[in-house]
């Protein structure tokens, strides 16, 4: 495979896109950073095809990344194959507004392939190709420049064993005839709509205990006033206002600025500065939540009880020896809310009661909750048998 030297002008890089675009698939990974930022700071792209690769400076002055966004976003006669991708396609979603599509995630497939939930690249590079990963350069400030020769080598090698593997799993998948299951994980990371920035929804990510309209009113304003606040400072949400403080002050609301400088978790500043000024028009400006947008169950998936408590436990075991007995992670046959709603006695609209999912699971464990199916152990191993 031929490795090109680091990328830094739109003619080369143009040249090595319209040459990959002719690849059925390609091999996508970035480094960024953004433990100081709101926004990932994209700071290197690199990808392969099974004839060369390239890493892609997107800090060079005057590159311009059309040609390589396209081929991400608008090309779907190229399969693009990420590992663990999720971040990936936020950022390539941040700049374009789109997703990449079709798209293959290495981790995900590997879930089909009995290799844990949440394999580490260094594990699958071994796995498949025997080959034990230099981790040195893996905390690396991508941000800083020049990048040396092993921090370039290090971030092309993601890539390069990775349009290795992917043949190969392809291979496995197809044998196993598993490659049809991955068709709705795959469609479900890569909907844009995962990568949408609501801050009318931000709200939802903090923790309170509260379940009163004013309250959750009130946290609902002030997480899209510290959304809006983190992204035109471009600072971590938490360096604006931390989850904890803004659940207390939306259970404790203070009546004036001057009072924010008693509150826990704020400097004393906040009681006469322009950011404090800010907070406190957002929280005059709420609403109590309105009703349809109440954290309450959905009314497909009722409430449990103690007993329901129990029937999901042994769904829950029942998921474990069937994701065994067939080699495939538990996330990916069942979640945990589905579980809990068949144990509540819901029947419609649950994955688990759909395609190859009733079939390894789905349909045993209706027939555990009515009574069909029973537990046993049989020289010292867990099974199902036939009760009826």
């Amino acid at each position: 495979m031929q490795i090109h030297p680091l990328i830094t002008d739109s003619k080369t890089l143009a040249q090595f896109c319209a040459r990959i675009a002719k690849s059925p698939y390609i091999a996508v990974d970035t480094e960024f950073m953004r433990e100081n930022s709101y926004w990932p700071d994209l700071c290197l792209v690199q990808v392969a095809d099974e004839h060369e690769a390239a890493a892609i400076d997107p800090k060079a002055p005057g590159l311009d990344l059309s040609p390589l966004l396209d081929l991400m976003v608008d090309n779907e006669d190229v399969l693009k194959v990420f590992h663990a991708g999720g971040q990936d396609l936020e950022i390539i979603y941040n700049l374009t507004g789109k997703t990449p599509h079709p798209m293959f995630d290495t981790q995900i497939a590997a879930m089909a392939l009995g290799l844990g939930e949440q394999i580490g690249y260094g594990n699958l590079v071994d796995a498949w190709l025997g080959v034990q990963l230099d981790k040195g350069a893996r905390f690396t400030d991508w941000a800083r420049r020049p990048l040396d020769k092993r921090q370039i080598d290090y971030a092309i090698g993601d890539v390069t064993y990775l349009i290795q593997i992917f043949p190969k799993m392809l291979e496995e998948l197809r044998r196993t005839g598993r490659g049809d299951w991955l068709d709705q994980e795959m469609e479900r990371i890569s909907d844009p709509s995962n990568y949408e920035n609501r801050p009318d929804e931000a709200w939802q990510r903090v923790r309170i205990a509260s379940r009163k309209a004013d309250v959750l009113g009130r946290l609902k304003a002030l997480a899209a006033w510290r959304e809006m606040e983190a992204q035109d400072k471009n600072l971590p949400r938490g360096r604006i206002v931390k989850d904890e403080t803004l659940a207390d002050i939306a259970s404790h609301p203070p009546r004036t600025q001057e009072d924010l400088g008693k509150v826990r978790g704020l400097s004393a500043t906040w009681k006469t500065n322009d950011i404090g000024n800010r907070l406190m028009l957002a929280l005059a400006a709420h609403k109590p939540l309105a009703k349809e947008e109440m954290p309450e169950r959905d009314p497909k998936r009722p409430g449990l009880g103690k007993d329901g408590a129990l029937v999901a436990d042994l769904l829950k075991l029942l998921l474990k020896i069937r994701s065994r007995d067939i080699n495939v992670a538990a996330r990916l046959i069942a979640r945990s809310d589905d579980i809990d709603a068949l144990a509540a006695g819901v029947r419609e609209d649950l994955a688990i009661l759909e395609g190859w999912r009733y079939e390894q699971f789905g349909r045993d464990a209706v027939d555990l909750v009515e009574g069909r199916l029973a537990f046993a152990v049989k020289n010292g191993r867990l099974k199902m048998t036939r009760t009826q």
